[in-house]
């Protein structure tokens, strides 16, 4: 090509996700097609290219880029440098360039593709029940890179050394696998293997690895299944004795397992799916999706007991696609673990944690890099539309970086809370949140917490000068945070990391009126909050209300055991000790009770504390559900069962057939739950259905919060509410709380992109830092 006058040339570097995702051959071929000159290649930033040609065809180019991008590419942003043009013949992609530090996102494990799902199923193709299938559009990304950028060299699989076919496609930009770094197929790739519990390989003759493993599973069997992120312990979910004999050897007495099942037809077959349910299952992602459980489900009692969903998701390997086929049911797919431990990854640690668990051991040879929980999600109706509620962000969700509104001056770590724990790492306008880490009591999962924010430094360059951590002096993680040197430390107040995260990740600074309700919380005077009215922003808050204090007695003691809750809520709503309610008779001891009273009245052991969600455990004891829980808030998550079941499995009828109890918002600012409390006692003693009392004391939490969002914004002059925290995971009280500010006029922000539990706690923490400017 020879430059001319109306020549043009421009550099375009091009930020966002769009290395591992087809970006180069998109932009070789869209400049083939216009007949530009120039070359594109990948560095530490992003992806980089210069174009030469016809002034209108340049900027043609310039605008498809985005436009027109590759479907897992998420353009930030372009920037142009124009150059003289020099005459350049021809378009090449040229070698990734390496020099500054890595600023280039690394992109998500996706689900596999259309093309690969019928290359996997297809007996003529050559990687016909190859369970590693991938390209350009599909694979594991952020599992296996090591390093930026995202080349084969820096990832799992760079002792994969490709054969011929499969190097000639990596290398032809036209080719759907051209640079897709996991390539590879049975001549060159990683390879499934079936071991016993010794770790011996079982023979199979006939059948392949992933298929004798189908066949153990039809059985009865356990197997320890590694994916993408780490291992699954599966089993038959219509077999109550094969999946009882998982719940006793993983020890998991009563939470809930998650499914996977083969397609959307046996989706529906379980579940009542919507539409917005649909397009969640079937989103790239493919996060576990809760969804109310049809009563004809044929599926074992013990997979899900006391709750009224399933957790269903979708194969998103290859080697899943072919074990679901090949088995024909839908399998229980739980974390690989024991219970409370993190999931195994590392080959040999699986062996020797899930032995005592698994039967079988469908392992292979890629290793992974870094341990990934499944992302769960649920639905919610909000302003006339489903949407989604994220309750963990993990696979296929993360490493997406999110937007500050305020960028930060200096490099910044959020060190998340104690459960559910992510961390948060910012540079300039872009925070990066990491996969769900797990609770760090667990020493495992504690290392893991180090080892992750290790990695997320070196993959994103970032060096942090302020560390941001909560104001509990005995979590774990802002104890990492005071043992962090060089660094300036922000203590973020919890709740305001609630309020800050769902306004930062809306784009907003407040202020605004926010009700975060959780479990746990410490609060500005030392006592335990849950139960808050905020009024404030990113960089600021005042406590505009809370909800009535009662004692916690015996601390901790009394999250474990929520009859305890229930004791303390009589007492003072009461005020005296009616002795063991009805629905505790025979369950606790009296001169038990009488004990834990006599801890509630005088205070010792048992601080006081405004929380939410033990409200909602003392409720769920009181209308005879659980007195002791095996998992963090079971007895809430049982109690919203109960009252959708009011309404025939309805959440939004629930709301609306039910008249709600009480809960005034008092001259001094406090939420006065004792009047709910004696509301719930007086119908329960009328013989009022239990579900009835629970759908009753839902709506009327939601109606009473929002009446008291509503003085607050009144009073604030403000017209958004921020509505967060862990109790807001409860689809029921969430519908009910926006449906009623929504008729009041009042502006609902609820978190989108992260979970309103402690998983966005890490966010928030950064986007309160970045407001205040290191100061």
């Amino acid at each position: 090509m020879t430059a001319t006058r109306s020549s043009r040339r421009v550099r375009a570097r091009v930020e966002g996700t769009v290395q591992g995702v087809g970006f180069r051959p998109f932009a070789y071929r869209l400049a083939r097609e216009l007949g530009l000159a120039g070359h594109v290649l990948n560095d530490e930033r992003g992806v980089l290219l210069e174009v030469e040609g016809p002034a209108a065809a340049v900027e043609a180019c310039l605008v498809r880029l985005d436009a027109d991008a590759p479907p897992l590419a998420r353009v930030r942003r372009i920037l142009r440098e124009e150059l003289a043009p020099t005459g350049e013949r021809g378009f090449a992609i040229a070698a990734s360039a390496r020099g500054g530090p890595p600023q280039a996102p690394v992109a998500p494990d996706t689900a596999t593709c259309a093309d690969c799902l019928a290359e996997l199923l297809d007996p003529t193709d050559r990687r016909h029940r190859y369970p590693f299938v991938n390209c350009t559009n599909c694979g594991p990304r952020f599992t296996i890179v090591r390093d930026i950028p995202y080349d084969r060299p820096f990832t799992t699989m760079a002792s994969f050394a490709m054969c011929a076919r499969c190097q000639a496609e990596y290398d032809d930009p036209l080719d759907r696998r051209f640079h897709a770094q996991p390539n590879a197929c049975p001549d060159c790739g990683p390879r499934a293997r079936l071991l016993d519990a010794e770790g011996t390989p079982i023979a199979h003759a006939g059948l392949d690895a992933v298929a004798a493993a189908a066949r153990a599973l039809l059985a009865g069997r356990i197997v320890a299944v590694k994916g993408i992120g780490g291992y699954h312990l599966a089993c038959r979910a219509d077999d109550e004795e094969a999946v009882g004999a998982l719940r006793a050897r993983k020890r998991r007495e009563d939470r809930p397992f998650a499914l996977m099942v083969e397609d959307v037809a046996a989706a529906r077959s379980l579940v009542a799916l919507a539409l917005a349910d649909e397009a969640l299952l079937c989103a790239p992602a493919r996060p576990i999706v809760l969804v109310r459980r049809r009563d004809d489900a044929h599926v074992a009692d013990a997979v899900a007991p006391g709750v009224a969903e399933l957790g269903l998701m979708l194969p998103y390997a290859p080697l899943h696609h072919l074990l679901l086929r090949d088995a024909g049911v839908p399998l229980v797919m739980t974390s690989g673990n024991v219970s409370d431990e993190p999931i195994a990854f590392d080959d040999d640690d699986a062996l020797s944690r899930l032995a005592a668990i698994a039967d079988r051991f469908l392992v292979h040879d890629r290793p992974i890099e870094t341990r990934t929980d499944d992302s769960v999600v649920r639905t919610v109706e909000l302003a006339g539309r489903r949407r989604p509620l994220a309750l963990r962000r993990s696979r296929g969700q993360v490493p997406a970086a999110i937007d500050l509104p305020l960028a930060a001056a200096q490099p910044l770590l959020g060190c998340g809370a104690e459960l559910k724990s992510t961390f948060c790492l910012a540079k300039g306008a872009s925070a990066w949140v990491s996969h769900h880490v797990g609770d760090l009591e667990n020493y495992e999962t504690l290392c893991s917490f180090h080892a992750g924010i290790g990695h997320f430094e070196r993959l994103f360059a970032v060096t942090p000068k302020l560390v941001a951590h909560d104001l509990h002096p005995d979590y774990l993680s802002t104890a990492y945070a005071a043992e962090r040197a060089g660094v300036r430390l922000v203590g973020v107040q919890h709740h305001h990391a609630h309020l800050a995260a769902c306004l930062a990740e809306h784009g907003e600074q407040g202020p605004a009126v926010g009700a975060i309700f959780d479990g746990t919380g410490y609060g500005l005077d030392g006592a335990v909050w849950g139960g808050e009215l905020l009024v404030g922003g990113l960089a600021s808050f005042t406590r505009g209300g809370h909800l009535r204090s009662v004692r916690l007695p015996g601390g901790e003691q009394a999250v474990r055991q929520p009859w305890r809750m229930a004791c303390a809520w009589l007492l003072e709503a009461l005020g005296d000790d009616p002795g063991v309610p009805p629905a505790l008779a025979g369950r606790v001891d009296p001169a038990r009770w009488a004990t834990i009273a006599g801890l509630a009245r005088s205070g010792f052991c048992s601080p006081p504390t405004t929380s939410m969600g033990r409200l909602f455990d003392a409720v769920a004891v009181l209308c005879g559900l659980r007195a002791e829980v095996s998992y963090e808030g079971q007895a809430a998550i049982e109690l919203e069962a109960l009252a959708t079941r009011a309404a025939g499995g309805s959440p939004a009828a629930a709301g609306r057939a039910s008249a709600g109890y009480p809960l005034p918002l008092r001259a001094d600012g406090v939420l006065d739950a004792a009047e709910t409390v004696r509301a719930v006692v007086a119908d329960l003693a009328r013989g009022t259905p239990a579900a009835v009392v629970a759908a009753r004391f839902h709506a009327g939490v939601a109606a009473g919060t929002a009446a008291a969002c509503g003085t607050l914004a009144g009073r604030e002059g403000l017209d958004t509410v921020v509505l967060s925290g862990g109790v807001f995971q409860n689809r029921l009280l969430l519908e009910a709380t926006a449906a009623a500010l929504d008729r009041a006029g009042l502006r609902v922000l609820v978190p989108a992109l992260l979970p309103p539990n402690d998983g966005g706690i890490a966010f928030g923490q950064v986007a309160v830092a970045a407001a205040l400017g290191g100061d």
